[in-house]
């Protein structure tokens, strides 16, 4: 039902651009293979050591009219192991129209909020695509009505959300996932209306010369779901994602002076059962040409606060990052980002990542990823994964 709702959108919105004809087309995407390894034995049965995958991303994009412009892209994963992290996915099916000081844009879209490295806090519109990567960049495409106000150097936007996209999840055959597999064909909601709840969301953004700054509110239905036990009527226990309502205001600013960037994302949000305060505030110092050697190397630093206790979806309670991005500035746009996040509660408990790519030419680039978890805290939430250490190798192939 969920998938037949989506593709009757696009449908409608690809039927509506095309009737108004376009005077420019371009299609461009990728192709990659993904090989996984990880370098422990699986905590639980059914796991294995190693994980291949393929994916595509293709998009199409296209003036209509004089004033209109529409986009779509699509993304689809075949899994070896995990049939949860064999998914196909609308990222986006949007069209825009321009006029005066005014943009409006309806369809299925991604938002980005945020201005810290580590983790992205106040980045809300759009659900995570929680099997891609343990990072969380990844995101599901959002049906949305986003109308924009431009400022001179900034916007005021508003947002209306009228589906709600479900958490992705690994599944029984997967790995990076906690002893019982999350029953994500069970979802629970706080909201009678389930995923047609209208949610809203409205953002101010604005550069104030050195200092960008953003202002934003949500109401709706939380992102980050609650994972709760569920008995069935023959006794198995099973976990389900809960989606509860939200209200947060946010703030995020980045400052740059010199060689400095200054990063901070706060909010303070409230739900049924509790209202809590979170933060990510940091540092970035580049220093350009390290010693001569044509690398320009960054020195990062974050902590990382949440209210939220005992959360197994709720990294960086109270850590603190720390981390190097290495650009070698060639034709290749080689860069290393490595970093290394203490639990500052729990000495036991860390985790550190490696992310890495390169070009080899025009049409060819190869990625390499590795993640590392540490704890001996069944309540802390690298727990459940700290036997899911894995290198990840991927190459991928653009037109």
């Amino acid at each position: 039902m969920k998938t037949a709702r989506l593709s009757a959108m696009l449908t409608l919105i690809m039927a509506s651009a095309a009737s108004i004809g376009s005077a420019h087309a371009e299609v461009s995407g990728n192709l990659s293979l993904q090989q996984r390894v990880f370098l422990e034995e699986p905590a639980y049965v059914n796991q294995t050591n190693s994980q291949l995958s393929g994916a595509v991303l293709a998009s199409y994009e296209s003036s209509v009219g004089d004033n209109g412009f529409f986009t779509f892209t699509g993304f689809g994963r075949v899994d070896q192991r995990d049939d949860e992290r064999t998914h196909a996915d609308i990222r986006e099916a949007m069209y825009a129209h321009y006029f005066d000081k005014w943009e409006i844009r309806a369809g299925i879209g991604k938002v980005f909020w945020g201005q810290t490295e580590s983790l992205h806090l106040v980045d809300i519109i759009n659900q995570t695509d929680f099997v891609e990567e343990i990072d969380q960049e990844d995101k599901l495409g959002q049906p949305m009505i986003d109308i924009r106000y431009l400022l001179d150097s900034g916007s005021i936007n508003f947002y209306l959300l009228p589906y709600f996209r479900e958490r992705s999840f690994a599944g029984q055959d997967g790995r990076l996932r906690g002893i019982l597999p999350i029953d994500v064909d069970n979802a629970l909601y706080e909201s009678e209306d389930e995923e047609t709840n209208i949610d809203y969301a409205i953002r101010w953004q604005q550069s104030f010369g050195s200092l960008e700054f953003g202002l934003s509110y949500f109401d709706g239905t939380n992102r980050l779901p609650e994972i709760v036990f569920v008995e069935a009527e023959n006794g198995a226990i099973s976990l389900a994602p809960r989606y509860n309502l939200l209200q947060q205001g946010s703030i995020d600013a980045a400052y740059i002076t010199g060689s400095w960037i200054l990063k901070l994302e706060a909010l303070q949000g409230k739900t049924l059962d509790e209202s809590f305060y979170a933060h990510v505030a940091g540092f970035e110092y580049t220093w350009v040409d390290f010693y001569g050697s044509g690398y320009d190397v960054g020195f990062l630093m974050e902590h990382q606060f949440d209210e939220r206790e005992n959360d197994p979806l709720i990294f960086g309670q109270n850590d603190l990052m720390l981390g190097s991005r290495i650009q070698i500035n060639d034709f290749y746009g080689s860069e290393v980002l490595l970093a290394f996040v203490q639990d500052l509660d729990e000495s036991s408990s860390y985790s550190a990542f490696v992310e890495a790519s390169t070009r080899l030419n025009q049409d060819w680039r190869v990625e390499l990823n590795a993640y590392f978890f540490s704890s001996d805290e069944p309540s802390d939430p690298t727990f459940a994964i700290r036997r899911d250490d894995h290198v990840s190798l991927q190459i991928e192939y653009f037109f």
